[in-house]
């Protein structure tokens, strides 16, 4: 996929650019118009969360397959100041930085795969994956 790659997260211009870069991928892997929208949606808001609460950080983005589907892969990572409780942060409502706290709880119910790892003074990652439906 020509699409695919490694973007770095470290100003505003760069939400932009990753929105454009999942969607084109997206595209290209074959996902459903209301599934790219929801895919760019849940990769805005990480990428944002990443630049907030990190001061940035990177996204991969990769087309994936396991034999009987295939599906867009988006890896984000940091080196910010970690997640004290990931399970507290899931929760809708739940905000360190003032917004409506839906972006982690929202990323995670866009996608058909969600992994969150954290811990303070370690940085996050998180790995989200939308399936093709067919």
């Amino acid at each position: 996929m020509t699409g695919a790659g490694r973007l770095a997260i470290a100003g505003s211009a760069d939400l932009v650019m990753v929105r454009q870069q999942v969607r084109a991928v997206a595209i290209e892997a074959g996902l459903s118009l209301i599934d790219q929208t929801k895919v760019v949606t849940a990769a805005s808001e990480l990428a944002r969360n990443a630049l907030v609460h990190a001061g940035g950080g990177t996204v991969t983005i990769e087309v994936v397959e396991d034999g009987r589907r295939r599906g867009l892969r988006l890896a984000f990572s940091d080196d910010g100041p970690g997640i004290p409780d990931t399970e507290q942060a899931l929760t809708d409502g739940f905000t360190t930085g003032g917004g409506l706290g839906l972006g982690l709880g929202g990323s995670r119910r866009l996608v058909d795969e969600f992994d969150l790892t954290s811990a303070p003074g370690k940085g996050t990652m998180v790995v989200v994956t939308k399936w093709i439906r067919r």
